[in-house]
């Protein structure tokens, strides 16, 4: 996987960006929200995975004082089960601990269970339910998280 670039996300990237939420999600972050995601929130960090110069996936984190909170994390259809998924998360948790991060947490979809082993790998566990929480289905979210 020499071919792979992971890189900080900047605002030339938003189109392929909403390209990808497209295609991997049912309600999609618009590209002004990431727009004022990198522009305004101070605690807001997002990265990009290129292989080959184009781009497959995308992640984003808040950092606030020593937890990190997963916004978003997504690998382009095209690409998932090859291992791009974990690179980039792996990417992330590192990012956050050089930032201070103790804690790392997230939301997943119940039925997302691709993700959820995903997450397992890194040591994530099940914390919680938040009920209702996707607004295009009203399916629960579960929350897991890691002490790093």
């Amino acid at each position: 996987m020499n071919d792979i670039v992971i890189r900080p996300m900047g605002l030339s990237d938003l189109d392929q960006v909403e390209e990808i939420e497209r295609r991997s999600f049912a309600t999609i972050w618009t590209k002004s929200l990431y727009k004022k995601e990198l522009l305004e929130n101070s605690f807001a960090c997002y990265f990009v995975i290129e292989k080959e110069q184009q781009m497959i996936g995308f992640c984003g984190l808040w950092l606030v004082i020593d937890e990190a909170q997963v916004t978003n994390i997504a690998i382009d259809p095209t690409y998932r089960g090859q291992g791009y998924g974990t690179l980039l998360f792996q990417y992330m948790i590192k990012y956050a601990m050089t930032k201070g991060a103790t804690n790392l947490s997230l939301e997943v979809r119940e039925s997302n269970n691709q993700a959820q082993k995903l997450y397992q790998k890194f040591g994530l566990e099940k914390a919680g339910i938040r009920n209702n929480y996707y607004t295009d289905n009203n399916e629960d979210a579960i929350v897991m998280w890691v002490r790093l």
